[in-house]
Order: C-alpha cells, then sequence, then structure tokens
C-alpha cells in the first residue's frame, strides 16, 4: 500500500506501538463503517511524492468527508467531483497570484507529482464525521513525516494556510526551509488573510532563487 522508498524510511514508525493501536484501530473502523478515503489510497500523498521529489509540503487537517470527495491528497477531490469551497477558494487565489483559467477538475494529482506534498495531518476520517479519527495515532505519524523532510538538506517550502497547520511551524528547525502562512483557504476564513496572499507566486519565487524548478500549477 505504501510504495518502498517512504516505506524504508517509516519502517521503525510502523513498529511503534501507538502505531500499532492505529492500524488495528483502522482495521476496524474500515470493516465497521464508511471510512474516507478509499482504504488503498491513504498514504496517497506520499506514494505520490517520494521525499527526493519534496519541493512544497502543503499541509491540511482530515480528510474531506463527504462521499467520495478524498482520495488521499490535502485539499485535492477526484475527477467528477464537486469542488468543495476550500478548493474553490484555493483555485480562486491561483487565478488572481498568477491569471490561471480556474481549473474545472479539483484532482491535484499533478501538482503532486510536481514535487508537492499534499499532506493531511490526519490520514482517514468517518463519513460525514470531520475530525472523528483526530487523536488516534495519525498526528504522531503525519509530525514523524514533517520531522523527516526537515532533515532534507534541499530547501523545502512548507505552506500552512490556518492555525492548526501554523501549529507545526516550531517542526521546521533546519534554516534552509521557509515557511509560507495565511488564514486557510475555508470560507470561514478565506477572507481573513487568504484572499491576495499570493501562496503560488511566493513558491516559485523561492524555488528560483534557490536555484529548483518551479512549480507548474496548471492542472491541464
Amino acid at each position: 500500500m505504501l510504495k518502498k522508498e517512504w516505506f524504508t524510511i517509516l519502517k521503525s514508525e510502523f513498529n511503534q506501538p501507538y502505531f500499532r493501536e492505529l492500524k488495528q484501530f483502522i482495521k476496524e473502523e474500515y470493516r465497521i463503517k464508511t471510512i474516507y478515503p478509499p482504504y488503498h489510497k491513504i498514504f496517497n500523498a506520499l506514494n505520490n511524492t517520494p521525499l527526493d521529489k519534496v519541493k512544497v509540503v502543503i499541509l491540511g487537517q482530515d480528510p474531506y468527508h463527504g462521499e467520495g470527495e478524498a482520495h488521499g491528497l490535502s485539499f485535492s477531490v477526484p475527477e467528477g467531483i464537486k469542488q468543495p469551497p476550500s478548493l474553490t477558494n484555493i483555485f480562486k487565489e491561483l487565478h488572481n497570484d498568477l491569471n490561471m483559467p480556474i481549473p474545472e477538475s479539483g484532482n491535484l494529482t499533478k501538482w503532486a507529482k510536481e514535487g508537492v506534498l499534499l499532506l493531511n495531518s490526519i490520514l482517514t476520517v468517518e463519513a460525514n464525521k470531520p475530525k472523528s479519527h483526530s487523536n488516534k495515532g495519525w498526528e504522531q505519524f503525519t509530525d514523524k513525516i514533517i520531522e523527516i523532510i526537515n532533515k532534507k538538506t534541499t530547501p523545502v517550502i512548507f505552506v500552512f494556510w490556518g492555525k492548526l497547520a501554523q501549529n507545526k511551524k516550531e517542526k521546521i528547525t533546519n534554516k534552509k526551509h521557509y515557511i509560507i502562512e495565511s488564514a486557510h483557504p475555508s470560507p470561514f476564513s478565506a477572507y481573513s488573510g487568504f484572499f491576495n496572499s499570493k501562496p503560488f507566486s511566493k513558491v516559485n519565487k523561492i524555488l528560483i532563487q534557490e536555484g529548483l524548478t518551479p512549480i507548474d500549477w496548471h492542472l491541464k
């Protein structure tokens, strides 16, 4: 389920007592309830963006909890699924920032392939129950992923939208890395500092100044 590179890096974590408990909890939840994303998509973010390719991390909270929405990438939905409000606002800011047409599809897999790790802090959720899998062990696991990325010797840009993501700032101790932060793209906060924050152009400006290839934010 998890491709070889990340599996090798995280192997010792899988043997930790907290992760064994988490694994048992998750298996039982998928057996008796409707859980998102589909089981084989839980590690989709890691599988699409190997550690050596990570240039940007966009940190979300937990997966979308509506039917068919979550597919293991933060803020992303599969082809043919209506864009949730936060994603609609992300696309509005993409248009305002880079004058790109607003994408019809909400599938951000292309960004993941470009080196944008679309990681949620919590990797599973019960249908229609946001944050239902919080404090079960996922936060400890994804914190470990952030700590591993923090050790990279090439610059990584961490994009933290909203307070919950910004709480992870203390884990970014490597001076090579960058943090871009603003309000969350949710309709409740987008007008309080997300709109006009220009995260996409900021990311590419940093990548260029570091001699790295900028992200092609087009989705087609």
